[in-house]
């Protein structure tokens, strides 16, 4: 279907974030008649306001006009935004079409997309793609889910060569026509629950990410997890799994395996494609920690093999790359506890990956929001990893109730991060390490998992601060 010539149409942008910031911009500066629309209210939006006004959009807010959705001629959803709300159905009656802003962005965009997908590891996995294309002499835009929009792409006006994107489930969901060259699926475990009705109805929609890719397009994909093996069986597409070495029998023509070079015990990705019929990639110089990472690794080189990049290129991007904030970072050691900082860990599937990663003993502190995840699959995990657990937010009593008996010293629970920190300091000893990832969205206490990863980082800043003086003060 292509781009739609969008003067004076009308268009309702619903849901006021950055995302949808930019496609009223898009819409209006191609001459469309522009009505923004968000259920928050004035002062939850405040940031977008200004800007809204002076491009002359209509603004609705605090409520969603049925009408305003029936008379559309196209109505464009932000990726917070559930697809089944009551006005977006009434204007799918009328025959109003409806478009995700991943898919209305493609619509726009000409050069070849890289889109990236999964539960856990798509921000790392997006910008290690993006590094190691640019290292390779490409041009890239890098966006999507995370920082850019995709539409920005379009309006960015500089000349790129490839588009890599990071996209939700919820973009997926309203996809028609986007079609990435390369589809990377990294891993399906549970999330969002309280989106989608079930496990499967979220499996399918992660899938949708094949829908309309042909044989000349590749497939990433994860080969040892069960539910991508499921949905990515009947794709026409070429196919470029990964597995460990030794994990299982492949039977793939081209694959990835991640493993180590017997003699020297040194990690690597040996690659056999058609671009890279026998190569490998040397992992010795990475700093990402756990397994979650070799995979997020072997999953963008692939990626990047099939969308042009070069092995050197590649290489040099993972020789240098530090990982994201808030993602499993190191923040410092105090007294010889150590501090990481994993506030990226919204959900259960994220925490057990970052409890892997340790050796020593872990005192976890988890709470926020709870999205609807089912914290007892964590026990055993618990049991191997962590001494202590902390609990705080609206799902602090919950997760307690379920976990408190996996630790060897039982829970606690705290007012505020500070207290947190603190309780958490006190229950560790030199040598332990002492881990925020709260397997709950952050929106009980803060306006984002970034914002409470600082908090958290401020508070570890300001325990060493009064340790230094009750520890020289005597």
């Amino acid at each position: 279907m292509g781009h739609m010539d969008l003067h004076q149409k009308k268009i309702v942008v619903v849901g006021l974030g950055v995302s949808g910031m930019a496609a009223a911009r898009f819409a209006k500066n191609k001459g469309a008649i522009v009505t923004v629309t968000d259920i928050a209210e004035e002062d939850a939006l405040e940031t977008y306001l200004p800007e809204i006004r002076k491009m002359g959009a209509k603004i609705e807010l605090g409520r969603h006009e049925i009408e305003t959705f029936e008379n559309a001629d196209l109505i464009i959803l932000s990726p917070g935004v559930p697809h089944t709300i009551l006005p977006l159905e009434k204007a799918k009656e009328k025959g109003v079409p409806i478009m995700g802003e991943l898919e209305f962005a493609s619509r726009y965009i000409r050069e070849p997309i890289v889109a990236i997908s999964g539960t856990n590891g798509k921000t790392t996995t997006t910008r290690l793609l993006g590094r190691m294309l640019e290292n390779s002499g490409l041009k890239v835009f890098v966006g999507g889910n995370i920082g850019n929009p995709l539409i920005d792409c379009v309006e960015w006006g500089k000349a790129v060569d490839i588009v890599v994107a990071e996209v939700s489930s919820f973009q997926l969901d309203t996809i028609d026509t986007f079609r990435p060259r390369v589809s990377v699926l990294l891993n399906i475990t549970s999330d969002h629950l309280d989106r989608y009705p079930d496990f499967i109805s979220y499996v399918r929609s992660k899938g949708r990410i094949f829908k309309n890719q042909t044989e000349g397009d590749t497939a990433v994909i994860n080969g040892f997890d069960p539910f991508i093996s499921l949905i990515s069986q009947t794709i026409r597409t070429r196919k470029l799994p990964f597995y460990y070495e030794g994990d299982s029998d492949v039977k793939d023509r081209e694959y990835a395996l991640i493993g180590q070079l017997s003699e020297q015990n040194t990690p690597v990705i040996k690659i056999f494609t058609r671009e890279i019929p026998q190569g490998f990639l040397d992992l010795s110089k990475v700093s990402l920690l756990g397994r979650h990472n070799m995979e997020n690794m072997t999953a963008a080189s692939l990626a990047a093999l099939a969308a042009g990049g070069s092995l050197e290129g590649i290489q040099s991007a993972l020789n240098s790359f530090k990982g994201l904030s808030h993602r499993l970072e190191y923040i410092k050691t105090i007294n010889g506890i150590h501090f990481y900082d994993d506030s990226k860990g919204t959900n259960i599937d994220a925490v057990a990956r970052a409890l892997e990663v340790f050796d020593q003993p872990v005192v976890i502190i988890m709470g926020g929001r709870d999205k609807g995840g089912d914290f007892k699959q964590l026990r055993e995990l618990m049991v191997q990893h962590t001494k202590k657990l902390i609990v705080m937010g609206e799902a602090g009593d919950a997760i307690r109730s379920v976990l408190e008996d996996s630790c060897q010293d039982g829970a606690q629970t705290a007012d505020t991060m500070e207290d947190a920190v603190r309780l958490a300091y006190f229950s560790a000893i030199p040598g332990d390490i002492v881990l925020l990832s709260p397997g709950c969205s952050s929106f009980d206490m803060y306006t984002s998992y970034a914002e409470r990863g600082e908090v958290f980082c401020k508070a570890v800043e300001n325990l060493e601060k009064s340790n230094r003086n009750i520890t020289y003060g005597q």
